[in-house]
């Protein structure tokens, strides 16, 4: 008998089922994926946009807050411009609320932008949340896109300026004013042909869309916003394009009116040759 395991019988038995025991089983716990709720409402899902913060102030505030500036800016500068000019028309008045309008949209609301892209998703003044309200229809404002930022450059310290002179000229009536508007007219529907382009391009070649897809945020919105920059500017640029086409065409006229009437003058000595007199 081993001397060492005498006084316990089940001794060897213990060592023999430890060195055969099973091995160590090991359960691996598969958690449930957890969808978590998109950290922004903006398209296409998963655009990064730091700090976002929602909009505090309901739509329709944000509404009459704009429409009440750009009402108040609209009857001031109407009045000033019937006192500046007391035969103005109403089709001129009508064309200057339109430039007047312009050129607050450009220098102001699109210049807030051009000066305040990187900080606009976190504040809560309410240019920044109407800026958060239109971008629902076009996220590249949330997200300082480069393209963006170069047109609205051009719109707030360029053409938004030139929509001031253009009312000016209007009441004064500068014959300027038509040369003025044809400029402002392309610039409009040149910069809305490159804002449409480069978005509905890249839906079509990308399948991704930087609006949201409910039809008040892309016709409404989207469509809608935009649609008048194309309609009035065109129409006013055939309007300049024919008034100065006809008003070149009559001053030609004069001028040959008064070629035929100037004396012909002697190529020799410079005398005026008096006509033949008819018995």
């Amino acid at each position: 008998m081993d001397g060492g395991n005498w006084w316990w019988p089940w001794a060897d038995s213990n060592n023999e089922a430890a060195h055969y025991a099973a091995p160590e089983i090991v359960v691996e716990v598969v958690e449930p994926e957890v969808f978590l709720a998109p950290a922004h409402p903006y398209y296409p899902a998963g655009v990064p946009i730091p700090a976002y913060e929602p909009n505090e102030a309901p739509l329709p505030v944000l509404l009459a807050s704009l429409g009440g500036m750009l009402g108040f800016a609209l009857l001031g500068t109407s009045a000033i411009a019937l006192k500046a000019n007391p035969n103005l028309s109403k089709s001129n008045l009508a064309l200057f609320c339109w430039f007047v309008l312009n050129g607050c949209l450009h220098c102001f609301f699109e210049g807030y932008f051009v000066l305040n892209h990187a900080t606009i998703a976190s504040s809560q003044n309410v240019l920044a949340q109407l800026w958060k309200e239109y971008a629902l229809s076009d996220s590249r404002y949330l997200t300082s896109d480069f393209f963006m930022l170069s047109i609205e450059t051009i719109t707030a310290f360029v053409w938004g300026p030139l929509c001031f002179a253009n009312a000016v000229a209007i009441v004064r009536g500068s014959p300027a004013r038509h040369a003025l508007r044809v400029v402002v007219c392309v610039a409009h529907l040149y910069g809305v042909a490159l804002y449409y382009g480069t978005s509905l391009g890249e839906t079509y070649l990308t399948g991704l869309s930087h609006s949201r897809p409910e039809p008040l945020y892309f016709w409404g919105y989207y469509v809608g916003f935009n649609l008048p920059w194309v309609i009035i500017p065109t129409i006013l640029l055939f309007n300049s394009v024919a008034t100065i086409t006809v008003r070149l065409g009559t001053l030609d006229k004069v001028h040959a009116m008064l070629d035929a009437r100037r004396p012909r003058h002697n190529g020799t000595n410079g005398v005026a040759t008096e006509p033949k007199k008819t018995r």
